[in-house]
């Protein structure tokens, strides 16, 4: 280690489509904050980042627009994401670093190239020194705890916001890797559409994510859940105020469920035979929000007839995992995306 690397602080960063988490090496998670930008359309310049930002969903004036920088795990907006992740890393070293720090970034197993050179260039443009990239699921897999670098088969699944990661990793490489773009957010919308079809009730992105952490599940529950949600009528344009109950979230649901279900069932088919006694044997880890939905763990165990584990912090998997990472340097060597 250089004399100058102690005056930089090297972060480890989980760019997801729903939230950004930064690990500061030596103090760990440093920041944890929706992934959203507002912009003022009049001047051009940022008025809010993170959560300041989330607070103004649904509710700017016209001259404010808050707008999500990555869609489906990459990157769609570039100029947002650049001032966006600008922002994170000077809100998580807390002070102008002497040296420009180095940053290693979860990325999608299926980013394409365009889009691996999109995240590299805004890390660059954060002020930056080197920017390496690594797989999500890998990330996962080691902040679960998973023994990536065994000669055996670890299966990890990776629910995030924009996407539902499923990988197979054995010898710290990945053997299978799927991206599938239905994850969190194809859940709000499934529930804010089904809630316009049946209830004729328009409700905003916070308050179908609300129902989806308060009623959600993929399987039926021991005790019926309901609440009241209050949006507008869709044709009279009035406040109105609906019940709606856990079965109901259940069937709006029913197609994302079924697409990330599908997704692993593909999956396990395209296994490598020699790694298929490991994965029958140790079953599948899963990790991001989505695995905090109830019941899920319990469905995907029905459906496949593996052993299904929720990774101990599931929300973090990912950012710890590139933590890990960021302080191995052979370990970096390894799993970096060329």
């Amino acid at each position: 280690m250089s004399f100058f690397s102690s005056f930089a602080t090297d972060m480890a960063i989980d760019l997801g489509t729903a939230n950004t988490c930064v690990f500061a090496r030596g103090r760990g998670i440093v920041l944890n904050e929706p992934s959203i930008v507002a912009f003022n359309t009049i001047t051009g310049e940022v008025e809010a980042v993170g959560l300041e930002a989330y607070e103004m969903l649904g509710r700017t004036p016209p001259h404010l627009r808050a707008v999500r920088p990555m869609k489906d795990g990459v990157i769609a907006d570039f100029d947002a994401a650049e001032k966006m992740l600008a922002h994170f890393v000077r809100k998580a070293t807390g002070r102008r670093p002497l040296v420009r720090p180095r940053l290693v970034i979860g990325v999608p197993p299926e980013i394409t190239p365009v889009e691996r050179r999109a995240v590299k260039d805004s890390g660059y443009r954060a002020k930056a020194s080197e920017v390496h990239l690594v797989d999500e699921p890998m990330a996962a897999a080691i902040g679960s705890g998973l023994p990536v670098s065994d000669p055996t088969g670890n299966m990890i699944v990776d629910i995030g916001g924009g996407t539902t990661d499923i990988a197979v990793i054995s010898m710290a490489g990945t053997v299978y890797g799927r991206s599938l773009r239905v994850a969190g957010d194809a859940m709000n919308e499934a529930i804010a559409n089904y809630l316009k079809r049946a209830c004729n009730l328009l409700i905003g992105e916070r308050t179908a994510e609300q129902i989806k952490f308060e009623l959600g599940s993929a399987a039926p529950l021991a005790q019926p859940l309901s609440m009241e949600v209050k949006g507008r009528h869709a044709t009279q344009g009035v406040p109105r105020t609906v019940v709606i109950c856990d079965q109901q979230v259940r069937e709006a649901l029913a197609d994302p469920l079924r697409q990330i279900v599908q997704a692993v069932m593909d999956s396990l088919e395209r296994i490598p035979p020699e790694l298929c006694v490991d994965i029958y044997d140790r079953g599948m880890v899963l990790t991001g929000g989505g695995a905090m939905l109830r019941n899920l763990d319990r469905r995907l165990a029905q459906e496949t007839g593996l052993p299904v584990l929720v990774a101990e912090n599931p929300l973090t998997s990912v950012v710890q995992g590139v933590g890990m990472i960021l302080s191995d340097l052979p370990l970096l060597r390894k799993v970096a995306l060329a």
